[in-house]
């Protein structure tokens, strides 16, 4: 079975994966759960490795690539980006024989609509159902080589406080001669996710962990609502696995992505909610 571990715009293999199905579409819903020792709560903002990361992100001509997961802490990442850096293209991974989003579980249909929403190009890196590490580094490794060879240096991620994360990503790159950008590091998540509400994008939460949430934060809108619900012990962002999203419009796009809430699933511990694309 896979191993993989949960990240923001893209998986890294490393624990079990979990696989998913909704009995209404058959089509698995995958979640990558991050060990222990990586999922830190809130305290952990003040450790060193943390205070240390992105204050700035210095303007340039020099484009660059955005890790989308179609979530929202990628989403702000990549509007925080475009007001320093041109963008080249978004970087995805699509499990094969699910058709999905290797993360959130959204169907790839709904991925390339955002794209095409949000007026950039999208690369969909293929991995395999039982993709190993080596799969995983090889299949992404192929596309930073393509865009290096383009002049690419960079990879905006959307990660906000997990250190061992974000030195997971910067190793990777740095094999192939590339640097990780961070512009949302750092910074308060309760003071963040009001912003992104205030700008005005909406969300759709299609993931929730039963551990620390139950079934009613899932098939819904991620609102002042849905904040004002959630537990004292659980990130506003999410950024410890709590929950997932998808963005569907914002500043950013175009024009909306239409999609109907799906069937309600609990699978291998995990809530789901499958978005059904509009005809």
């Amino acid at each position: 079975m896979t191993n993989f571990i949960f990240f923001r715009g893209s998986a890294s293999p490393r624990e079990p994966l979990a696989g998913k199905f909704t009995a209404l579409s058959r089509a698995p819903i995958l979640f990558f759960r991050a060990p222990k020792s990586i999922r830190k709560q809130n305290p952990a903002w003040k450790s060193e490795a943390v205070l240390s990361g992105d204050q700035s992100v210095p303007s340039s001509e020099k484009p660059v690539l955005v890790s989308w997961s179609g979530g929202k802490d990628s989403c702000l990442a990549l509007y925080e980006i475009r007001k320093m850096r041109p963008v080249e293209a978004l970087l995805t991974t699509v499990t094969r024989e699910f058709d999905r989003i290797s993360m959130h579980g959204v169907r790839r249909v709904l991925l390339e609509k955002q794209a095409e929403s949000l007026g950039l190009p999208l690369r969909q890196v293929q991995i395999s159902r039982g993709a190993t590490n080596d799969e995983y580094e090889a299949s992404m490794g192929a596309a930073f080589a393509q865009y290096r060879g383009r002049g690419i240096e960079s990879v905006v991620f959307g990660d906000l406080f997990l250190a061992d994360i974000r030195a997971y990503r910067d190793r990777l790159l740095a094999r192939h001669h590339m640097k990780g950008i961070y512009p949302l590091w750092g910074r308060d998540t309760a003071r963040l996710i009001r912003d992104f509400l205030a700008l005005g994008f909406k969300t759709a939460v299609v993931c929730v962990d039963p551990a620390k949430l139950d079934r009613r934060f899932v098939g819904r809108m991620l609102d002042e609502q849905f904040l004002s619900e959630l537990p004292g012990d659980v990130d506003p962002c999410g950024e410890n696995g709590e929950f997932h999203t998808f963005v569907f419009d914002g500043p950013d796009f175009r024009r909306p992505i239409g999609f109907s809430f799906g069937e309600i699933v609990l699978r291998d511990r995990f809530w789901f909610a499958d978005l059904i694309p509009d005809a």
